[in-house]
């Protein structure tokens, strides 16, 4: 080992410090994003979220999406309170969903399908009850894959069922994770 690379690992030791001393002050900087409370004098997320009213989604009687639709309003329930009850609510939450299925391979000896898709699509808006001025607004979607497994009609049929729920619950997520993101930066 050479002076150059004894100079350039003790350089790398001597930065160690300077590293540390920089993240000690900087770890003050960030607020958690499902903490209890803000600086800003507004409430904290978790807070927020359970003053959150979500309506009931529209859906055909009798459909996957009616009972995608029960899910997804008691998973987002579920996510904005963490089992408890909800505050009184300062804000709506309108959510429509629509979904499809689509078969992405088939068995070249059977010719029934081996693969197919079920792809979900959310639209959601948040408004502010106060004010009646929407407040966020977007869409989420997802598309979550499952086997057929040939014949096995039963098989099939709860692969089904296991996409739906996954892609419900993916959306659920995504809609928790906006909605937390508005609240804790206004946007």
């Amino acid at each position: 080992m050479g002076w150059r690379e004894g100079r350039a690992s003790v350089n790398r030791f001597l930065n160690l410090p300077i590293v540390l001393f920089s993240a000690a002050l900087l770890g003050g900087c960030f607020q958690p994003l499902y903490g209890t409370g803000s600086e800003s004098g507004r409430p904290g997320v978790r807070d927020a979220l359970m003053s959150v009213d979500v309506q009931q989604i529209d859906a055909a009687a009798n459909t996957s999406e009616a009972r995608l639709a029960v899910q997804i309003r008691n998973d987002l329930m579920f996510n904005f309170t963490a089992g408890g009850y909800a505050a009184p609510a300062t804000h709506r939450l309108k959510i429509q969903i629509a979904g499809n299925r689509a078969v992405v391979a088939i068995d070249r000896a059977t010719a029934l399908p081996n693969v197919e898709t079920y792809g979900l699509k959310t639209t959601y808006s948040l408004t502010e009850i106060a004010t009646g001025k929407v407040v966020v607004s977007g869409q989420a979607s997802t598309s979550v894959s499952y086997d057929t497994l040939g014949q096995q009609r039963f098989a099939r049929l709860s692969g089904m069922h296991d996409a739906e729920r996954r892609a419900a619950k993916v959306l659920s997520d995504n809609i928790t994770s906006r909605l937390a993101s508005y609240f804790i930066s206004g946007s």
